[in-house]
């Protein structure tokens, strides 16, 4: 079996991994390391929870202590862009012990933070700044930090960057960076985006997998269970209730959906905390840290929080609502079985959701059987990508508190996501144009 310090690391790292408790390379950070220390670019795909961050992690901080030296004012050596609040702050974690007797300093901007004190970090310059692309730019446009002096780049987890709508941020960034240098790219999915974007700003690299793009962690023991939507909230109240010690996270799929489980959940007795997009970051800071404590059993989260909660004990992964892309679901459950070891991921669908079961099972190449496929019921579905507006759990379908946009076809002309046929047109274009079932633009989290 190799270790860190056959892969051709500094012995340094190797005494830090250590004492951090790791021992052996992950497979992923096998076949990475070695390439990324020779200087090539590098395309990582491995299922979550297997090690990425090290992967490009270490030969980063490596290639740094090779050339020491204090970074300028406002300058950066290294960037990593991650999608999520929640994953910078995992990534940031993983690092800093990594650095803790060197010279290298690891900093971090986020949206939801003071951008006068990420300003005043950034005046001392720092060796290696991980960012979500949103704040980043804003710190730019300050002309609080100077990136021509960037020779890593790192995007991690670029399928969601992707789906969240960063690949506008990154044309803004990629200019700003100093060359040549070296560029990663790691992801668990390889949606076909995804060869357009290696293209465009990888050299030539070097490609590394671990597991089929897509593909779960063979110690995911996996189920659907089909019901009504109405039957949802008691099939929930009955799986929490199994095991009250064991950590579950509940994955809704919109902020007031979420918001409103949680709520419901702690008036009944249960001991919850809502993590997604209208929490500020302290606020979402707080919940991930008393969930990893224990002092939280259940966590109820958007798919904002699928890629930043790195916990191992993570018992049960519960998608109360399956995701509007396949490829959510594998970052969904891969919360739990982390790190070789077992977990439980269960999957609640209503007959609306069919279409989106069928797409995660083409996904992950396996059936999960169930009822007849009903295409008058998928006609039916409320917010679902093709078709028109609808409600969330426990709202009325097409109502406000739905919130239900849809992002293919749906809605007839003339109606706007989730109102009645021949209503208003959309606001912007032509009447009974706009965008398919009236649904706006997403705008991008930080």
């Amino acid at each position: 079996m190799a270790d860190f310090q056959t892969l051709g690391l500094a012995p340094a790292l190797s005494e830090a991994l250590a004492l951090a408790g790791i021992t052996a390379p992950t497979p992923i950070q096998e076949k990475a390391i070695p390439h990324a220390l020779a200087g090539h670019d590098v395309l990582g795909l491995a299922q979550t929870g297997t090690g990425k961050t090290l992967a490009f992690g270490l030969p980063m901080l490596h290639r740094l202590s090779e050339k020491p030296g204090k970074p300028a004012p406002k300058t950066v050596k290294a960037l990593v862009l991650a999608p999520t609040r929640e994953l910078v702050n995992q990534i940031a974690d993983n690092l800093r012990p990594l650095v803790e007797h060197t010279p290298l300093r690891v900093s971090t901007v986020v949206g939801g933070q003071s951008i006068n004190r990420q300003t005043g970090i950034l005046a001392r310059g720092t060796d290696i700044l991980v960012a979500t692309p949103g704040r980043l730019i804003d710190l730019m446009e300050r002309r609080a930090v100077d990136l021509s002096t960037v020779r890593h780049l790192v995007l991690d987890e670029a399928d969601q960057m992707l789906d969240m709508g960063f690949i506008h941020a990154l044309r803004k960034i990629a200019p700003a960076l100093g060359t040549p240098r070296q560029t990663m790219l790691f992801s668990a999915t390889m949606p076909k985006q995804m060869e357009e974007l290696s293209r465009a700003y990888l050299n030539d690299p070097k490609r590394v997998q671990v597991s089929p793009p897509g593909k779960t962690a063979d110690k995911i023991e996996q189920s659907v269970e089909f019901m009504d939507k109405a039957e949802k909230p008691t099939r929930l109240r009955d799986l929490l209730s199994e095991d009250l010690d064991a950590r579950s996270l509940v994955f809704s799929r919109t902020k007031h959906g979420a918001e409103k489980m949680m709520k419901k959940l702690v008036a009944e007795g249960f001991n919850a905390a809502s993590v997604h997009g209208n929490k500020s970051q302290g606020q979402r800071e707080r919940a991930i840290k008393a969930f990893r404590d224990g002092s939280v059993t259940i966590l109820v989260a958007t798919d904002v929080a699928a890629r930043g909660i790195d916990i191992p004990g993570v018992a049960h992964v519960i998608n109360y609502d399956l995701p509007d892309t396949a490829e959510a679901y594998v970052h969904r459950i891969g919360r739990t079985a982390r790190a070789g070891r077992e977990g439980r991921a269960i999957s609640f669908c209503s007959p609306e959701e069919r279409l989106l079961l069928r797409d995660i099972e083409k996904l992950i190449g396996r059936s999960f059987g169930g009822p007849a496929f009903d295409p008058a019921a998928i006609e039916a579905r409320p917010n679902r990508r093709r078709g028109g507006g609808g409600g969330q759990p426990g709202g009325k379908p097409g109502g406000k508190s739905g919130g239900g946009q849809a992002r293919r076809g749906g809605g007839k002309p003339g109606a706007n996501a989730g109102g009645k046929p021949g209503g208003k047109a959309p606001r912007r274009g032509k009447p009974g144009a706009g965008r398919p079932g009236g649904a706006r633009r997403r705008k991008p989290a930080a």
